[in-house]
């Protein structure tokens, strides 16, 4: 009898210890702990990426061009588009710097995702020059900053025709291919608010609401096709040009400050978790610091809490907006650490007078 308590007491202990060290592990967390698991323990990027051909679209600022450069240093073989084709020129060539590719491993290709007419000649091009597409990365739009009331309605629909209509048409045309071949990865950055909801971004909001749907739908229709992947991305705020490049309240204006972006995510980090999680085929991949990584664990498992904290948040963020900051400069986790610090050292300023 004293034996099975003793065996009772250190199972529980064991149990509670493992519960600690996970709470400890998600306090300190940049991504969900699915991915985070995949990362140290699964398959790496290095080994399952290098020869593929990778088609990134957005690739000439922000996530998209850092996954470029990352891809280019293991090995992949890249199509790279945008609008802009001198920038993807230059992006071309810091590839060209960094890694072993040759001029041939590149392809350039200008792409604007809101003629749709002009897609299905552009997945021609990759696959004449490549003869396959291994991975798309739907990376391609535009966030937005402004409020419902203050906003005009084609600016919603030109968020809609971007984000979702233009990456789903793209989408239609390489999926072909790949079901001929039985195999391929779609790849779509869609953002933590394709999971919940955030004043300043309702049309953003809805359009990465729209692809979450869409891509959690589609997988269920490719079941016959077991080594087709369908696999999302979900930043949170990241250190990109994303900002500088936002839908404001018509589509004329642009917005006139920023804000310091430093206290988000460092780029490299979100494209590292991404290629982690596209050589893993983690359907879904959170990638966020606190506490919107919270909020995606709230608003799936206690929504009436995440409404709640949403709320309180929410006010804050439109506030930040009007003062001319940042709208997530509140709630950085790096900015608060700062501000400990500094605290303590003028404590012990104070100590030594």
């Amino acid at each position: 009898m004293a034996w099975g308590c003793a065996l009772c007491l250190v199972l529980a202990g064991g149990a509670l210890l493992a519960l600690l060290v996970q709470l400890l592990r998600w306090l300190r967390a940049d991504g969900d702990l699915t991915l985070l698991w995949a990362e140290r323990w699964g398959k790496k990027p290095e080994h399952e990426l290098r020869g593929k051909v990778v088609w990134v679209t957005g690739a000439s600022s922000g996530i998209g061009e850092e996954l470029t450069y990352q891809l280019a240093k293991l090995g992949a073989l890249l199509a790279i588009s945008a609008r802009r084709e001198e920038e993807l020129q230059r992006v071309k060539k810091k590839c060209l710097q960094i890694s072993s590719l040759t001029e041939n491993d590149i392809l350039v290709l200008r792409l604007d995702l809101t003629d749709r007419s002009s897609h299905e000649a552009a997945t021609n091009s990759v696959l004449k020059h490549f003869g396959k597409i291994d991975v798309l990365v739907n990376n391609g739009g535009r966030s937005q900053r402004s409020l419902f009331v203050d906003t005009n309605l084609d600016v919603y629909n030109a968020i809609i025709e971007l984000n979702y209509l233009g990456t789903i048409s793209l989408t239609k045309y390489v999926l072909n291919h790949m079901i001929q071949r039985k195999k391929g990865k779609i790849v779509t950055v869609s953002s933590v608010m394709g999971i919940m909801g955030a004043p300043l971004a309702t049309g953003y909001c809805a359009s990465k609401h729209a692809l979450q749907g869409f891509f959690n739908s589609l997988r269920t229709e490719l079941t016959d096709y077991p080594e087709i992947s369908i696999i999302q991305i979900c930043p949170g705020p990241v250190q990109s040009q994303i900002i500088q490049n936002v839908f404001t309240e018509n589509l004329a204006k642009s917005l006139e400050n920023s804000g310091d972006q430093s206290h988000k995510m460092p780029t490299d980090r979100c494209a590292r978790l991404t290629l982690v999680s596209v050589a893993n085929d983690v359907k879904e991949a959170w990638i966020s610091d606190h506490p919107y990584l919270a909020v995606c664990y709230l608003w799936q498992y206690a929504p009436t809490w995440a409404w709640w904290l949403m709320n309180r948040m929410g006010k804050r963020r439109i506030q930040n907006f009007k003062s001319g900051i940042d709208a997530d400069a509140s709630y950085s986790r790096k900015k608060k650490s700062m501000k400990l610090m500094i605290h303590l050292i003028d404590m012990k300023q104070d100590c030594n007078k």
